[in-house]
């Protein structure tokens, strides 16, 4: 019974990690979301309003940020959204690793030191899923796409 939950706990904080890196790209959307619906409902907007009206501004700041990202050439203005993206992500990751470092680490210095490798990585991994969702364009020389065919 031990072993069975042992394997068991090692699956469920591989899992929790595996979602830690698959969403880290939706942290901006998400607390975009949540401060839009929070600001609707205290408004008045009601339970459902606000549900919507976050998940719209969610999906919105998402797509367009993806969008822009895609479109634009300007090196600075990709790093800025890129930036945008990863910082929400590095921060969640941050109290994500120091929350679940708290149960097998003692000191806490070593679980500062684990919490910032974690944003570290979390924050690379969205700088990484941001830049993979860019298709590269063709080489294009005087406003003519050039075609090897």
């Amino acid at each position: 019974m031990l072993a069975l939950g042992l394997v068991l706990n090692t699956l469920g904080i591989g899992l929790f990690c595996w979602a830690i890196f698959a969403l880290a790209v939706y942290a901006l959307p998400f607390f975009v979301a949540l401060s839009i619906g929070m600001t609707a409902f205290q408004s008045g907007a009601g339970l459902i309003g606000a549900l919507l009206i976050a998940t719209a501004g969610g999906a919105l700041t998402l797509v367009l940020g993806q969008v822009t990202f895609a479109v634009t050439r300007s090196s600075a203005l990709r790093i800025a959204i890129a930036a945008a993206f990863t910082v929400p992500a590095a921060v969640a990751g941050y109290h994500v690793v120091f929350a679940l470092s708290q149960i097998g680490v003692p000191s806490l210095a070593w679980r500062e030191v684990f919490a910032c490798l974690g944003a570290v990585c979390i924050g690379v991994t969205s700088w990484i899923r941001l830049i993979a969702l860019v298709e590269t364009r063709p080489l294009e020389s005087g406003g003519v796409v050039e075609n090897s065919s």
